[in-house]
């Protein structure tokens, strides 16, 4: 399984409007993203902070989302966020939602 992380600055008094967005607009993309498995998006408090985690069967599918989908995720956001948001990847360790025990360093 594979993890995208993405970091965003909100606008000021953008966090009702971003919550919205991402449940009418962005959830709806990434339901329709072959490996989309799960997205959970938090805002700091103050609402000036957001993380979204989505994950993924395959980095692969991961990769394709990024090339092909979230360009129109980033228009979708782009009236709410003060800068372009920073996407880090990685690959999942553990998770209890999903059943994914700790890999050994020599199965990583």
């Amino acid at each position: 399984m594979f993890a995208r992380i993405v970091s965003m600055r909100l606008r000021p008094n953008s966090a009702a409007e971003f919550t919205q967005t991402i449940e009418k607009k962005i959830l709806p993309i990434l339901r329709n993203q072959k490996g989309f498995r799960h997205e959970i998006t938090f805002i700091a408090p103050g609402g000036m902070e957001a993380v979204g985690i989505s994950l993924w069967d395959t980095k692969e599918q991961a990769d394709v989302y990024n090339s092909a989908s979230y360009p129109e995720v980033l228009r979708e956001l782009t009236k709410l966020v003060e800068e372009t948001p920073r996407v880090q990847t990685y690959d999942v360790a553990n998770s209890t939602a999903h059943k994914i025990a700790a890999r050994t360093a020599a199965t990583a």
